[in-house]
């Protein structure tokens, strides 16, 4: 079963060949990483072709010549992923917020399930310590609270970007009917998820903050990604009830 990583950067040039490497010597089987870079200035695109060279035919790089969006990066990346026969997609970020050593305790539940989502907010999901308590409050409410009753979604973690998704589950969302672009995207892809019925298991992580760099999410980003969720719920319309199967509870003897 072929599993393609998707990680799009920019500006990740501190953090991407570890990440890459971290990622390959997980020991999966036919697991191949895909980077998605926007023209990033700091030399990024320049490490992933070197990348590509040293560690084919596992690496590949796809060059946007510029910064197009989340969104746009995730479709392009996902696109290809299955196009190259992925059986597997996996959605990550570049700096480490989400540990590669999760990704062997996902495999071992998609036998049961379409869409493994990294989430912060079940049991057992935890943040980074060194998040100030407004920083935690806003995650905790837009996530818990404004996302939830506005859209009507399960997941507790609406706007996780750390997920596997089944080859079946991106070709019945259908991928070029998806419109968002920024950080948004994350929860537009949880609210198709759960209108197409599909299965779905949040499986807790923790959420390291990011180990080098900026973080892109600053407030204006934040407040632009709140308005949008009306334009999700007036596209789409409300959700159907019993429209997906969204779990989260680890078996007794995994506490």
């Amino acid at each position: 079963m072929k599993t393609i990583v998707v990680i799009p950067t920019f500006n990740e040039a501190e953090n991407l060949r570890a990440i890459t490497l971290a990622l390959l010597e997980l020991g999966i089987l036919d697991l191949n990483v895909l980077v998605v870079d926007d023209d990033s200035p700091d030399g990024t695109g320049v490490i992933a072709d070197q990348l590509e060279q040293e560690l084919a035919p596992r690496v590949h790089v796809m060059h946007r010549p510029a910064k197009s969006g989340l969104g746009t990066a995730y479709v392009d990346g996902f696109t290809w992923a299955m196009q190259h026969e992925a059986d597997y997609v996996v959605q990550m970020d570049a700096d480490f917020s989400h540990s590669p050593a999760y990704l062997p305790e996902f495999f071992k539940r998609m036998d049961k399930y379409d869409v493994m989502v990294g989430s912060r907010y079940v049991p057992g999901g935890k943040l980074d310590e060194h998040w100030s308590f407004g920083r935690y409050l806003l995650s905790w409410w837009a996530n818990s609270v404004y996302v939830r009753m506005i859209l009507g979604l399960k997941v507790r973690d609406a706007t996780a970007g750390f997920k596997m998704w089944r080859r079946s589950a991106l070709e019945k969302i259908n991928l070029q009917s998806v419109r968002a672009n920024g950080y948004i995207f994350q929860v537009e892809m949880a609210y198709l998820a759960e209108q197409n019925g599909l299965r779905i298991f949040e499986y807790p992580i923790y959420f390291e903050d990011r180990r080098i760099g900026r973080s892109k999410m600053d407030m204006r980003v934040k407040w632009e990604a709140a308005s949008r969720v009306w334009e999700i719920r007036s596209r789409y319309g409300p959700l159907k009830k019993n429209s997906a199967i969204v779990s989260h509870q680890l078996e007794t003897s995994e506490k």
